[in-house]
């Protein structure tokens, strides 16, 4: 099943979709409005108030390549 995303530019199409979706060829969803954007504006929010420090960005950078490292090491050795 392949999924797509479509603008309708004219009224005559969506006519066409629900044809189509009748039959049973296609289905029709409305869009979640629970995306990633959605995700970042929560993240953001909650920055706001107590951002994280140089330091604190630093150190988790730093963890989150050792463990990559470490990963890529022990993948190397197989």
């Amino acid at each position: 099943m392949d999924t797509m995303q479509i603008d309708i530019l004219d009224p005559k199409a969506r006519k066409l979709l629900k044809n189509l979706a009748e039959m049973n060829l296609i289905s029709i969803r409305k869009p979640s409005g629970d995306g990633f954007l959605s995700l970042v504006n929560k993240i953001r929010a909650k920055a706001k108030n107590n951002p994280p420090s140089l330091d604190e960005i630093t150190k988790e950078v730093e963890i989150v390549r050792a463990k990559r490292y470490a990963k890529s090491q022990k993948q190397g050795n197989h």
